[in-house]
């Protein structure tokens, strides 16, 4: 077919060394690095991602913030977002001895009940990320109730990886509206599309301003309350002022207030509050009531991942949360974390939680009992849940 050279071979009879040769394989050093490298990029692509919604809600990373911007503002009188005029301060008259044994049991706050003065500077790590998370105002809040285990869904829901919350309680609608909205978003972790925003201050479930306030913030706002027993919530209450004021009358003096009669004191803050079904009430007036959730304080502990599941549900969140997450103290009695948000660790709830409460005079508890019940009974109504107290 072509033309026959010298020596009787074709001109397609080229030699081998004079074709392109392909590349020889790269070495297996050089293969192994090149994957080394391609898996660390990965690996700081998914810690810096890990970091940009939850540095800024972690304490460890907040002390590398710079301190707070406004530590040396001046304070000043602001009129609330509601138009209402500032509240200035007024002098008590002298109380007598069983109201000033009241206003102790009531004046007593936990730390993580105490109002952010300002909010925390942002950490570098967290400032770094501020192209693409940003802070937002909760679109779900934990509003109640105190003492009923607010502290253990919330540092239960933290683990998921969608949720961002603000740790300390930020008291916004019942202490520090006047301060305005701007100021409670700064308060808010930064977070990523498709993460939720979140905050929990149990004492909104008894103010009275708070519904129509966060309803005016948005409509749309989802609201969780965690209830338990009253009864049992009511102890807990005077148990963590004890804790802090061991001079406080007894309980049984401070339940009743004529103990002959038997006439509940209504006025008491930790019996007032056990009456969900009245302040339940301020908040329908606001809010449909399939904007609320109603979480059993006593499943919270028995059954943890049943609940939070019925939680993930309602936020609109995979169910990430489950047994695997949870192992129960013996010690404290209640179920802990095998690893909480940014821990490899075990982590359970503070020693100011599973307190061992006082003896309580069991007539006392039969008459709060029965004082409670027609109470329960209207709240299960108004929810459609039973929750089992009587």
């Amino acid at each position: 077919m072509g033309q026959r050279l010298s020596g009787g071979r074709s001109c397609l009879d080229v030699p081998g060394r004079l074709l392109p040769q392909p590349l020889p394989p790269p070495p297996p050093v050089r293969r192994k690095l090149a994957l080394l490298f391609a898996m660390l990029c990965v690996w700081l692509y998914m810690f810096l991602y890990s970091c940009a919604g939850s540095c800024a809600a972690a304490p460890g990373l907040l002390l590398l913030g710079s301190g707070s911007r406004a530590a040396h503002d001046p304070p000043a009188l602001a009129t609330a977002p509601d138009r209402t005029p500032p509240r200035l301060p007024f002098r008590a008259p002298p109380a007598t001895p069983l109201a000033s044994g009241k206003e102790m049991a009531e004046g007593a706050a936990s730390p993580e009940e105490q109002s952010p003065e300002v909010p925390d500077s942002p950490s570098p790590i967290s400032s770094f990320f501020s192209g693409s998370g940003s802070k937002q105002l909760p679109q779900a809040i934990i509003i109640g109730v105190k003492k009923g285990g607010t502290r253990a869904l919330l540092e239960f829901l933290r683990v998921h990886p969608d949720v961002r919350a603000v740790g300390a309680e930020p008291h916004f609608f019942d202490r520090s509206y006047d301060k305005g909205l701007a100021w409670y978003r700064d308060l808010m972790p930064r977070t990523l599309d498709g993460q939720i925003t979140m905050e929990k201050t149990p004492s909104y479930f008894v103010t009275r301003e708070a519904p129509a306030r966060i309803s005016a913030m948005s409509k749309d706002t989802k609201l969780i309350v965690v209830v338990r027993d009253p009864v049992t919530r009511a102890i807990s209450d005077y148990t963590q002022t004890l804790s802090k004021r061991p001079d406080i009358p007894t309980f049984e003096s401070l339940t009743f207030k004529n103990r002959t009669t038997g006439l509940i004191d209504t006025s008491w803050s930790a019996i007032q509050i056990g009456i969900y079904a009245k302040h339940l009430e301020h908040w329908l007036r606001h809010f449909p009531i399939r904007q609320m959730l109603f979480v059993s304080g006593e499943r919270l502990i028995s059954d943890p991942a049943g609940e939070l599941g019925r939680v993930q549900d309602f936020l609109g969140l995979k169910r990430i949360i489950t047994d695997k997450h949870f192992y129960f103290n013996k010690t404290k009695g209640f179920p802990c974390l095998k690893k909480a948000e940014g821990s490899s660790r075990p982590h359970c709830l503070g020693k100011t939680k599973g307190r061992t409460h006082p003896e309580i005079d069991r007539e006392v508890v039969r008459r709060l009992r029965e004082f409670y019940r027609p109470f329960n009974l209207k709240f299960y109504q108004m929810t459609g849940h039973d929750f089992g107290w009587d």
